[in-house]
């Protein structure tokens, strides 16, 4: 009877987040999408929906990996959510990948034009490789939990 529930996962994973660098995740993402759009006018084959799926996927993955980086700092609770979240780092990285998936469908079906099921598609795909990425990093940073006791 140690299990939690979906819901208390999604719970942990939003506390560990609320420490997490929003203002340094969102300039990086920025920064990367607009070098990428503006190298890929340079060059002649400029794509905006590429640019913008890549600064929102690595504005996800900033925030997720700068949250669990330094267990040891915020308040308790949050404390105990970034610890939970370093033992569980696929657990954890479910909500970066569904923030990315919900602020890329807008993206991809304005901008896009491939309408409603292939930018669900491309959304679920940019999700997929933050949710890999995310795990694989909070993975490598199992290290920290057990040294932040």
């Amino acid at each position: 009877m140690n299990e939690i529930s979906r819901r208390d996962e999604v719970s942990l994973s939003g506390a560990a987040l609320r420490g997490a660098p929003w203002k340094a995740a969102a300039i990086g993402g920025g920064a990367v999408a607009a070098t990428s759009f503006g190298l890929g006018v340079l060059t002649g084959g400029g794509d905006l929906v590429w640019a913008l799926g890549l600064g929102v996927s690595l504005f996800a993955l900033i925030a997720a990996i700068g949250a669990v980086s330094k267990p040891h700092e915020g308040d308790r609770v949050t404390r105990q959510a970034r610890l939970w979240s370093l033992k569980h780092p696929w657990k954890f990285a479910l909500l970066p990948a569904g923030i990315t998936a919900v602020l890329d469908y807008p993206v991809q079906l304005v901008l896009d034009g491939e309408g409603v099921f292939g930018s669900g598609v491309h959304a679920l795909w940019h999700g997929a490789l933050v949710y890999l990425i995310a795990g694989v990093l909070t993975l490598t940073m199992r290290g920290r939990a057990g040294s932040a006791r």
